[in-house]
């Protein structure tokens, strides 16, 4: 065990039952909702399984984000919002780790297809500029944490390079989801 995760394992076991609202996911946002669902999966990992180390972050992975398969996308489908979240983080909102649009594929993205200068892929400018994937990476000692990657058809650009945080992506997408779909991880330090 590296140092840091020996100092930080107490702090860890202590916030052992916080965890992030769900009611105050990103998902829950009105202006994302549609009865249209999108399958999504990874040859990485299955529903509900462990994210693998290679796509996790500091002193576990790479932060190599994961390959992603989805079914058929909707005809009209001009851009893919992709959302990483942890919703077991111990802070009040869930804990996100990636916004991006990516090129519609027809079968999805490749590993690695949300990081940073990946072709296709536009991202939520972070404080310190453009941001790409962020792997999980939980407390040591917090527990099992779920990681919640949520996949939209938008018939529009999502203008991701015009907002300051993510919390004005729903609105910025608002009326242009023509489906949606999650796939859900989870990961342990």
């Amino acid at each position: 065990m590296h140092p840091v995760e020996t100092l930080l394992t107490p702090l860890g076991r202590a916030l052992r039952h916080r965890h992030a609202d769900e009611a105050l996911s990103i998902a829950r946002a009105p202006e994302l909702a549609t009865p249209n669902r999108i399958v999504v999966t990874s040859p990485s990992f299955a529903e509900g399984e462990q994210i693998p180390d290679r796509s996790c972050g500091w002193l576990i992975g790479q932060h190599v984000s994961p390959a992603l398969r989805w079914d058929a996308l909707p005809a009209e489908t001009v851009d893919v919002l992709v959302i990483m979240e942890d919703v077991g983080s111990p802070a009040p909102n869930p804990r996100i780790h990636a916004v991006a649009a990516v090129t519609p594929a027809a079968e999805g993205i490749p590993e690695g297809g949300l990081g940073a200068g990946a072709p296709g892929a536009r991202f939520l400018r972070g404080r310190r500029g453009p941001s790409s994937y962020r792997g999980p990476r939980p407390i040591p000692g917090h527990g099992p944490h779920r990681y919640r990657i949520h996949v939209y058809a938008l018939d529009a650009p999502a203008p991701l390079e015009q907002l300051a945080e993510v919390a004005a992506v729903p609105a910025a997408v608002a009326g242009h989801v023509l489906a949606a779909g999650t796939l859900t991880g989870v990961r342990e330090a």
